[in-house]
This record gives C-alpha cells, structure tokens and sequence, in this order.
C-alpha cells in the first residue's frame, strides 16, 4: 500500500470516528431536559414514574432495600464504578452533599457497578466516603434502570416517584437546591 492511499484510508476511518461522534452528541442533546446533564427519560424509566424497588447488599453485607425509604427520605441513587474517571470525579462532590444534608431528609446510596466487594470496599475506605455504598454485583439494578453510562444520578422522592435523571457530571449547587425542595415537600 502507499502512502497516499493508506493517507486516504487513515481520513475515511477518521471521518467515520468523528461522524458517530456527532451524531451521539446530537441524540444525547435531543433528550437533554432541564439543568446540566439532565434527561427525561433513562431506558423505559422516566420522570415521574415510580422508581423500581431493589435490594441490595451494603459494604457490611446488610440488605439495603430501595423501598425503606419511602415515605422518610429523598434518594439520590449513583450509579457509578471505580474504573470511571467520572464517577470518581464526581463522588468528592457527593461526599460533601451527603454531609451536608444527611440531616435534611435525603440519603446519597452510592450503586456500585459489577465489581467486587472487595476492589470497592478498598476505594471507598482510602477515599475516606462515608456514604452508603450497595453491590449491584451483576449489574442487575442498573439494568432495570436502563443504566448504559456512568455516572448516572437517580433521584427519587419520598413518595418513590423519579424526579431527576442525570447522566455525566452535574452541577453540585443546582442539585443541592432541587434536593432541599423536594426534602421540604410532604
């Protein structure tokens, strides 16, 4: 092959690249609602459905049930791994969202994606998080959740309804503001 025929397959395969790109780019935008990163619909989920009711173990091997909240708290649901840069950027900001309103009505649980308990136990205590930490050892809750990219923040009401889906990095303050309303409301 010569050079400026491999010059030209190396332009087309680039082309291609950045055509997908775009047009990724394009859907997500098209199903962008309100706020940074915010969607209306994750899978078959969308706003204002009841969220699906799980169980799930925590770092301690304690079933931690979905539907214990309901009625009591605001649930914001992350749905995260340790290998997504993300995620791990996101989850200092988590950190001191759930110090800060732990004692407001909302609980943070953190939904670790199809990795070991140990891999993630080891994360969470070097990173000194506090919050609640669930296995979905097989991916098994993020499914039912249409989950296909991390992080993806889930927050449901007392009442158990979906009021916020956000895929990719949000903005603290604004979610901040959206928790303390709905912690306000009956």
């Amino acid at each position: 092959m010569n050079t400026s025929r491999l010059s030209f397959v190396a332009a087309i395969a680039l082309l291609a690249v950045a055509t997908v790109a775009i047009n990724y780019q394009v859907k997500v935008r098209m199903q962008v609602g309100t706020g940074h990163g915010s969607i209306t619909s994750l899978g078959k989920l969308k706003l204002g459905d009841s969220a699906p009711d799980f169980t799930l173990p925590d770092l301690a091997g304690q079933e931690v049930a979905l539907s214990a909240y309901r009625g009591k708290k605001v649930v914001v649901l992350d749905f995260w791994a340790t290998w997504c840069g993300p995620c791990r950027m996101a989850m200092p900001g988590l950190q001191a969202l759930h110090e800060e309103m732990k004692g407001d009505g909302v609980v943070l649980v953190s939904v670790n994606q199809a990795e070991g308990k140990e891999r993630v136990r080891g994360y969470i205590e070097r990173k000194k998080y506090t919050f609640l930490t669930v296995l979905d050892g097989n991916g098994d809750v993020g499914n039912l959740y249409g989950v296909r990219a991390l992080p993806t923040l889930v927050v449901v009401d007392k009442q158990g309804a979906v009021r916020k889906i956000s895929i990719g990095m949000h903005n603290d303050s604004a979610l901040r503001k959206e928790l303390l309303a709905l912690a306000r409301e009956p």
